[in-house]
């Protein structure tokens, strides 16, 4: 059985994309999918940023994206950090089957990570990608044994984040704003505010972090 990885280049999740790859024998890992010329059994597409053709997913048995809701529930755009700032612990992740609408196919898996609600975003990357790592071997070990059902109930989605949305509101309290805080890139989008016409930035760090 073939198996590849398809995820974007230069980006956070490639080490763990290469752990993954590690882990499953005869696997190969691509940053386009147009580097893909053969076809496989199985394309685990995680954390991929192009939008694929028809085309494509034909060629191959399984086409599988692994999303970070409770599947058609938060649909769209970093649906994690969405829920986070809603103030869940619990994140429902969907593996499912790619087709040609955004996050539409069916499902073949579904688990909960179960967070302690102080965690702040590279611990969060850690452990979105490591539920991924985990939902992928867990399909590959029930495979060929494994089935799908179809997305039932209203659908809803997110739009995308931008750095805009990492600004603070001098009006709130630290305590009402902790949930966007766990969430910015104290690098790529960091925590900001305006005073008196002037930007000044924020960032957090975990000081038990050993």
């Amino acid at each position: 059985m073939r198996v590849a990885i398809l995820t974007s280049p230069n980006q956070w999740f490639i080490p763990y994309a290469e752990e993954l790859c590690a882990k499953i024998p005869k696997s190969d890992l691509y940053f386009s999918h147009q580097e893909i010329k053969q076809a496989y059994e199985i394309v685990f597409i995680l954390s991929y940023h192009q939008i694929i053709p028809k085309t494509f997913l034909v060629k191959n048995k399984y086409n599988l994206v692994i999303h970070a809701s409770n599947l058609p529930k938060g649909k769209g755009w970093s649906p994690m950090f969405w829920q986070i700032l809603e103030g869940k612990n619990e994140i429902i992740f969907s593996l499912f089957e790619a087709d040609e609408k955004a996050d539409n196919g069916e499902i073949y898996l579904q688990k909960t990570l179960k967070l302690n609600g102080v965690e702040l975003y590279e611990e969060l990357r850690d452990k979105q990608a490591k539920m991924c790592q985990t939902m992928c071997l867990e399909f590959l070990e029930k495979y060929p044994n494994i089935s799908s059902k179809k997305q039932e109930g209203n659908e809803s989605f997110y739009p995308k984040r931008s750095p805009k949305d990492s600004e603070l509101d001098l009006t709130k309290s630290l305590e009402e704003q902790f949930n966007l805080l766990r969430i910015v890139s104290n690098e790529e989008f960091p925590a900001f505010f305006y005073k008196e016409g002037k930007k000044f930035i924020l960032k957090i760090y975990d000081f038990n972090e050993k």
